[in-house]
């Protein structure tokens, strides 16, 4: 038996099938699309609807853009020497949160994934290599998740860039700002010291 009318299951269904939203949560958002007004329920509709038709692919970096180079690439007062090179859009908003980072980025678009049939060719690493064979870039630095598939895609990008002379690096691991070694695992406590610095 149903307990809402079929628009409203189906309402539910196409929001349970967003990452991270279970059936309550999306019973919820659903029930909030019902209290919008017919103007507001227009907005959020076409909102998804521009976002899907305008945002692009940065034609340099891969990153999300409405259209040309996105701003990290147009901007003057970045370091083109230095590329970034993530697995995803979101990795990027992530590192810009820490406003440290002055170089470029480069998104791969996923990591190499043989249990999920992703390998090189179904990623964004062809324009990654052009890039750095025209020349001017000093550094690649792999940001890819310190998990398998992650460590895998930085070890194989760093082969196929080491002909072109470039210093290829690696984020550093360790423990977390606010952590406790004794809840730390092996692995975590290895690579903190492998990447120990002066003080």
């Amino acid at each position: 038996m149903e307990y809402f009318p079929a628009p409203l299951e189906k309402l539910v269904e196409q929001f349970a099938s967003l990452p991270g939203i279970g059936g309550k949560s999306a019973q919820r958002l659903a029930f909030h699309m019902l209290s919008l007004t017919d103007e507001e329920a227009r907005e959020f509709a076409n909102a998804i609807l521009e976002a899907k038709e305008q945002v692009t692919c940065c034609p340099v970096c891969q990153n999300l853009t409405a259209g040309g180079l996105c701003p990290i690439c147009a901007s003057g007062r970045r370091d083109e020497g230095i590329i970034c090179v993530v697995a995803d859009p979101r990795d990027v908003a992530a590192m810009e949160r820490a406003r440290e980072y002055a170089g470029h980025y480069h998104v791969l678009h996923g990591v190499i994934s043989p249990m999920n049939h992703v390998g090189p060719d179904d990623l964004q690493i062809k324009s990654l290599v052009e890039r750095v064979a025209k020349g001017g870039v000093r550094e690649v630095i792999m940001a890819t998740n310190p998990d398998t598939e992650g460590e895998a895609t930085a070890m194989y990008l760093a082969r196929l860039l080491k002909p072109f002379g470039v210093r290829v690096t690696r984020l550093a691991y360790g423990i977390p700002v606010g952590g406790h070694l004794e809840f730390a695992d092996d692995a975590t406590l290895t690579r903190a010291l492998e990447g120990r610095m002066e003080l």
